[in-house]
């Protein structure tokens, strides 16, 4: 059973999607599914079916949720520390072309969202920056290109 790394933060995040989906979207769809059958022949009944499916994506989101959660290793970001690139480190990086700053949190992939500046640790950029230090250069080949990036700091704890 392999495990799944996340931050503490985002082990609470997931547990709050469980604890909404299974105790709000559950009983919300099951009574759409009742509504929908009271209205009499199946067969041609578009709120019912439409009502199935979404108990079916919610139902099997629940599942994912659950195996998710029951293989997580939290790690606690805050007690970590050093000089190098590892899981839970925020990375401040300078673009060498254009020289745009950005910011970026390792994390798990459940919990990844580059929007917020958190990058899954089997993103190309995070697997290039694993093991540097600040000042190194870093190449990265990704979908949109080859970029390169300066290391201008690493700190831990604080999401």
């Amino acid at each position: 059973m392999e495990k799944v790394p996340m931050t503490a933060s985002g082990q609470a995040a997931l547990e709050a999607e469980l604890k909404r989906r299974s105790s709000e979207e559950r009983p919300r769809i099951i009574q759409a599914i009742a509504e929908a059958r009271a209205h009499g022949d199946l067969s041609e009944n578009a709120e019912y079916h439409a009502a199935k499916e979404q108990q079916s994506h919610n139902e099997g989101r629940i599942l994912e949720l659950e195996d998710t959660l029951s293989r997580a290793e939290v790690i606690d970001v805050s007690k970590l520390s050093g000089d190098t690139v590892k899981f839970g480190a925020k990375v401040t990086l300078v673009d060498e072309d254009t020289d745009e700053e950005k910011i970026y949190r390792i994390v798990g992939d459940v919990e990844a969202d580059v929007k917020e500046g958190r990058i899954s640790i089997s993103s190309p950029i995070a697997r290039a920056l694993i093991g540097k230090s600040v000042g190194d250069s870093v190449e990265v080949t990704a979908p949109g290109g080859s970029r390169s990036y300066e290391i201008l700091n690493i700190s831990f704890g604080g999401l």
